[in-house]
């Protein structure tokens, strides 16, 4: 197990798993590039820590109630509806410190099980385990920001936003 923190930019990337290599620089990238370009306030602070299956299934069950690993939780903090309001000078907050946005879980060993039945999901994923962890870690950027896919409306939105975020960190990979 490598646990591994890197923390730069607002991002805490946690490697507790020893299942797939990662690089970590990308994944913090991503969650910046993801942040940004929804409107987040530079200075937001997020964090992802992947894990193995074990500790994966073991949070689903206890935040979920589902038996066994998934690829991914988001247990968003203060970026669940308001917090353009909330660190909007126009309001009159005054925020005592960065916003935090959450958590992100991801499981790369489940990854690597999807990412071949996941080749063309969205446009440019290659089926590779890189492509599928992108994928997870966008995703749970956007559980964050309070988009969902619990509705086909809602589905459809995320899914596109998905796409464009995907397609920008794939186009300069």
């Amino acid at each position: 197990m490598t646990d591994g923190s890197v923390v730069a930019d607002g991002v805490l990337i946690a490697d507790r798993q020893n299942d797939v290599q990662l690089d970590p620089g990308r994944y913090r990238a991503l969650v910046r590039q993801v942040l940004e370009a929804e409107g987040v306030p530079p200075g937001t602070e997020t964090a992802v820590t992947f894990v193995g299956r074990d500790e994966m299934a073991e949070l689903n069950e206890s935040h979920m109630g589902h038996a066994g690993p998934t690829d991914v939780l988001a247990f968003p903090l203060d970026l669940v509806p308001g917090l353009r309001a909330h660190n909007d000078p126009s309001t009159g907050t005054d925020p005592t410190g960065p916003a935090l946005a959450g958590d992100i879980v991801v499981c790369p060993a489940v990854a690597a099980v999807n990412a071949t039945a996941s080749r063309g999901s969205r446009p440019g994923h290659d089926g590779t385990v890189t492509a599928e962890i992108d994928l997870l870690v966008v995703h749970g950027v956007l559980h964050l920001l309070g988009m969902d896919h619990d509705e086909p409306v809602a589905t459809a939105a995320m899914r596109a936003r998905e796409a464009e975020h995907l397609r920008s960190l794939w186009s300069r990979s």
